[in-house]
């Protein structure tokens, strides 16, 4: 019985100090926004955010207030690999996977391609009103892991991630419209890098992002962040 606990103790220390190691579908769960640098007095910000009725005031900010506990972020991220680089404490990290993002929000606005995109005050109320931007994604992380021989040892991530955009829609719904999902790309940016970071204690971690660069290729000037609470993987 002593050998078989002995044989076990060096499994487990073995699996801890694998060089490589790989962990699979691990989620994501938060809440998206964004900081709003738009100057709405430029000639760019009115075409893009247009006014469509007769002494109808110009956009301003407020325009897209979001509903925060309705604005939602999900990732999934495929695999993420983990490779030593200074006696396990030091550590680098990297994956692929899928971000997206939901801006729930609060006013009447609708996106249209007719021809060039904009954005414009609707004349009909939504029970639901969201912007969905969808990622395909690779982080990559110096990751720092305070006790590497502990199963639930202190742990933090900074790094960069590179997003490609490959699905973006406005989806509505009204009584008078019913639901509607308006697919298209509304001149959003098709990359888009980010500044990430984790903090966890064992498997449950929190994450956060901010991409620093306009998610818009004209008219607004929106930066998107992410916070939420990671689920997988190890330290």
């Amino acid at each position: 019985a002593e050998n078989s606990g002995g044989d076990y103790k060096r499994t487990k220390h073995k699996k801890h100090s694998q060089n490589i190691e790989t962990a699979y579908m691990i989620m994501d769960f938060g809440f998206s926004n964004f900081t709003d640098k738009t100057n709405y007095a430029s000639a760019e910000a009115m075409n893009y955010a247009r006014t469509t009725r007769l002494n109808e005031p110009s956009f301003t900010s407020s325009d897209f207030n979001l509903k925060n506990i309705k604005s939602t972020n999900f990732n999934l991220w495929f695999f993420m690999q983990k490779f030593n680089l200074i006696h396990h404490v030091l550590n680098l990290k990297y994956g692929l996977g899928i971000e997206t993002n939901n801006y729930r929000f609060e006013k009447n606005i609708s996106f249209k391609k007719d021809p060039q995109p904009y954005v414009f005050r609707d004349s009909i109320a939504f029970s639901k009103n969201k912007l969905a931007l969808d990622y395909i994604t690779v982080p990559f992380m110096i990751n720092v892991n305070t006790n590497p021989n502990k199963e639930h040892s202190l742990s933090f991530s900074f790094g960069v991630s590179a997003g490609y955009l490959y699905g973006s829609r406005n989806k509505q719904k009204s009584e008078e419209r019913g639901k509607l999902k308006n697919r298209g790309n509304y001149d959003f940016e098709k990359f888009k890098i980010s500044y990430i970071a984790e903090l966890g204690l064992g498997p449950v971690k929190l994450y956060g992002s901010y991409a620093p660069q306009n998610i818009f290729t004209r008219g607004l000037d929106f930066r998107p962040f992410n916070i939420g609470l990671r689920l997988g993987g190890w330290n």
